[in-house]
């Protein structure tokens, strides 16, 4: 059988990765700071307590690296819900099964309404999100979608259920760019209580997906862990970790790192670990300094305030105006959502938002041609 990341996984035990994250001092933080290139044990440095006093520096050494990496600019992209099916139960979703909910999935005539408005806000990134229900919405209906709308955007990417690695060798030559697939958090036992239910409480088969893709030659994977479920500093680790790994196995591909926190919805889950406006520039800034290349993403989750500021301290792409939703830009706009949005500004005033601030915003950074 292949390697995988869960052989490198298995190796590191989560309650003495969290010890030793909080045991960190503050001499450990000034030496990972006086470092050119970072390892593990400074992230974990970075990470810690032990690092809060020191967030102002952090910020300005991140804001320097990420302006040197990516300039003064911001990629923007846009989700489009294709479908709120799901034969998961997770604790945290609307779209769970257990949630008794109108279900909808969009046809094509209604996929290109909802394409026909984000094309006139100006996006050229797609991000098409749908729940994981393998026979709604499974490959060929993805691959439909993808070959509907690819002469439409550039770079097309998906947050869907995990794939098989020919699955994804379809879709990519379908036109598929990049795909997110978040663990959601790296503590097996934790998985398992919001998991109950489906396909995705295979713990496993979803920590392996990223290897799949990277074998399929995916041109870029998007990782992440949902704050709110654990303690956000072990999950953050355990994604560093996971990017590592990928980055020397699959050096071909890109990279990008989502930073969702728990936000309401309509089954309501409390979180378990509370994670600070604070924590979340503290960890943000740590993943700029551990890797300067890697893309750093923040949603419609997160509020105008915050939004406005970590623009400047290591951001590289944002999203606007977003549904989370099926048709919720044009066809239903009032159907139940996946989770609450924070920043409802429309795309023109985070456009000048941005502009405000000196930022260029980039619609269009890459191109397939085939």
């Amino acid at each position: 059988m292949d390697n995988s990341f869960k052989d490198v996984f298995d190796q590191y035990n989560w309650d003495k990765t969290l010890s030793s994250i909080l045991n960190k001092t503050s001499e450990d933080v000034q030496y990972a700071l006086t470092k050119d290139k970072r390892d593990l044990e400074d992230f974990k440095a970075l990470i810690s307590p032990a690092a809060k006093p020191y967030l102002e520096q952090l910020a300005q050494m991140s804001r320097m690296l990420t302006k040197k990496r990516f300039g003064n600019t911001i990629q923007m992209y846009a989700p489009m819900y294709l479908s709120n099916e799901c034969h998961n139960i997770c604790t945290y979703c609307g779209f769970s099964l257990t949630n008794k909910i109108p279900r909808r999935t969009l046809t094509d005539s209604e996929i290109l309404e909802e394409v026909s408005f984000l094309k006139q806000k100006g996006y050229d990134h797609i991000l098409l999100v749908t729940g994981e229900a393998n026979r709604t919405v499974g490959v060929n209906y993805l691959k439909n979608a993808i070959e509907l709308i690819r002469s439409n955007f550039s770079n097309i990417t998906i947050e869907v259920q995990p794939l098989n690695q020919e699955e994804y060798e379809t879709l990519i030559e379908s036109g598929l760019y990049a795909v997110l697939v978040y663990q959601e958090t790296y503590h097996e036992q934790e998985y398992k209580k919001h998991h109950p239910k489906g396909k995705k409480s295979n713990f496993h088969y979803r920590l392996d997906t990223p290897d799949r893709l990277g074998k399929a030659g995916i041109h870029k994977i998007g990782l992440g862990a949902l704050f709110g479920l654990e303690d956000w500093r072990a999950d953050s680790f355990f994604t560093a970790l996971h990017l590592k790994y990928l980055q020397k196995n699959y050096w071909k591909t890109k990279y990008s790192i989502s930073f969702p926190r728990l936000r309401p919805h309509s089954g309501g889950l409390e979180p378990k670990v509370e994670m600070t406006d604070k924590d979340l520039v503290q960890l943000i800034c740590a993943f700029r300094l551990f890797d300067e290349d890697v893309e750093l993403s923040m949603s419609t989750r997160e509020s105008e305030i915050f939004r406005n500021n970590i623009v400047n301290f290591g951001a590289t792409s944002m999203s606007a105006e977003s549904k989370t939703n099926p048709g919720g830009y044009s066809v239903e706009p009032q159907s139940l959502e996946q989770f609450e949005i924070s920043d409802e500004r429309s795309t023109e005033e985070i456009v000048s938002m941005l502009k405000g601030q000196g930022l260029e915003v980039v619609w269009k950074d890459w191109e397939h041609f085939s």
